[in-house]
């Protein structure tokens, strides 16, 4: 009998992957984490958002341009090529771990969604439950992962459209429970500025763990069917999607109700449906804010599972991790991520109140540095393209130059900051463990 061939097919469609980059940037982070950048910032968060907007819109036209030019290639091996195995061995693993981070994030905060319901069970095991279930759903096709990735995003992306729209009405008093003075919520409190620009900055890495995933369609490039169409059309929706599901909703939120008054503990979304009043309003939006971060995980076990596919193909990684069934679906990829989710499960049982703030920090570093190597890629590969790309950065070289800078000065405010010290510390471990294992891979590769 032929042994099938071990490779991904182009399954992936237009709308499949038009949803995946939205779906990567809707989940823990905009339902779960803007709680704790209005405590950082308060108002004045919406700063950091639109700025971080700004630096992920650069980062997404470097790599689409880099994806018309090399149709075969995802993130990992955009990098691969640029600079060799030792920085793709680093890069590689270090998107494998925060991918792995935020699935685990993901799931904990659908268990502590889950608990509106059944207050009663505990937090590790709703989030196994959850686990297990997208687990499943990713061993099947890839197109079968896209349909439902397909669903999900559009249930959570409605009910952002639905969230703004009411919400707007609530602040403009259409309805019982609204605010006498919702306008003023902006400047009271502390003003609009109520931690300076030290709070803006600190807010800026959960920020970048919201917006990390939009890269996602730089990993699902190679699955996707007639990507060089697609991949212009979702980067240039990069702005209004930042402004509609980031800055709207937190606009709503801080207008409804009090910045300080935000509790961390819960979803504001859910927190401002409560307030009003609505019958049924706050355990429709748990609903929602459930299938987001399903949606998010879901992206998270692809995004993990491909990765390794890739690396193994490179000889960054085991080579088993290539091995497909005969659907195509990186098995063994799957099955290791699945094991590092029921750690990360585990930790929650140990530590279930700060587990979710603590762990959300870390892909954050990791994003950031990721964001650096996309676009010292692009600076890197862009004199050798073998051909003009239809789709490229405008004013080359200076906005990735920029962006650069920024994401550099991002990331060292963060590790000089104490109030991060937890979350700088496993980074900065990580990184010297995979930087330390690069040498390692690169005698042995020589050898």
């Amino acid at each position: 009998m032929k042994k099938h061939e071990q490779v991904l097919n182009r399954g992936l469609l237009s709308r499949h992957v038009q949803l995946i980059a939205l779906a990567g940037m809707i989940g823990t982070g905009i339902f779960k984490g803007s709680s704790d950048t209005l405590n950082l910032a308060g108002p004045s968060v919406i700063i950091a958002y639109l700025i971080g907007g700004l630096l992920l819109f650069i980062v997404m036209a470097a790599l689409g341009e880099m994806a018309m030019v090399f149709p075969d290639m995802n993130v990992q091996k955009l990098i691969h090529h640029a600079f060799g195995s030792q920085v793709s061995f680093i890069a590689g693993w270090l998107y494998w771990i925060n991918w792995i981070i935020v699935t685990i994030v993901e799931l904990l905060a659908a268990g502590s969604f889950l608990q509106y319901w059944f207050p009663s069970l505990p937090l590790w095991l709703l989030a196994l439950i959850c686990g297990a279930l997208i687990i499943g759903i990713n061993l099947t096709s890839v197109k079968n992962y896209g349909e439902f990735e397909f669903w999900f995003a559009g249930i959570k992306i409605i009910a952002l459209i639905a969230f703004i729209i009411l919400g707007a009405c609530i602040l403009f008093g259409l309805f019982p429970g609204s605010p006498d003075h919702p306008f003023t919520n902006y400047t009271a409190h502390g003003g609009f500025f109520p931690h300076g620009a030290n709070g803006i900055l600190s807010a800026f890495l959960v920020v970048v763990f919201s917006y990390g995933g939009a890269e996602l369609i730089g990993v699902a490039v190679t699955e996707t069917k007639d990507a060089q169409r697609v991949l212009p059309k979702i980067i240039k929706g990069t702005v209004w999607r930042v402004i509609l599901f980031y800055v709207l909703p937190i606009l709503i939120i801080c207008g409804i109700m009090p910045w300080d008054k935000v509790s961390s503990a819960g979803s504001p979304f859910v927190q401002v449906f409560t307030t009003s009043g609505l019958p049924g309003a706050a355990g429709i939006m748990n609903f929602v804010l459930l299938t987001a971060v399903l949606s998010a995980a879901n992206s998270g076990i692809y995004a993990t599972s491909r990765t390794l596919f890739s690396m193994s193909q490179t000889g960054e990684a085991p080579r088993f991790l290539s091995r497909t069934t005969k659907s195509s679906v990186p098995v063994f990829g799957i099955s290791l991520t699945g094991l590092f989710i029921g750690a990360g499960v585990f930790l929650a049982y140990l530590t279930p109140e700060q587990i979710i703030s603590y762990m959300m920090t870390i892909p954050g570093f990791t994003v950031l540095l990721l964001w650096i190597a996309i676009l010292a890629a692009q600076l890197k590969l862009r004199s050798e393209y073998p051909e003009k790309p239809s789709f490229k950065v405008l004013w080359h070289p200076l906005p990735s130059i920029f962006a650069i800078l920024s994401l550099s000065f991002i990331f060292c405010s963060f590790i000089l900051s104490s109030q991060n010290a937890i979350g700088t510390f496993v980074s900065l471990f990580i990184l010297f463990v995979l930087t330390f294992a690069s040498f390692i891979i690169k005698k042995r590769n020589r050898a």
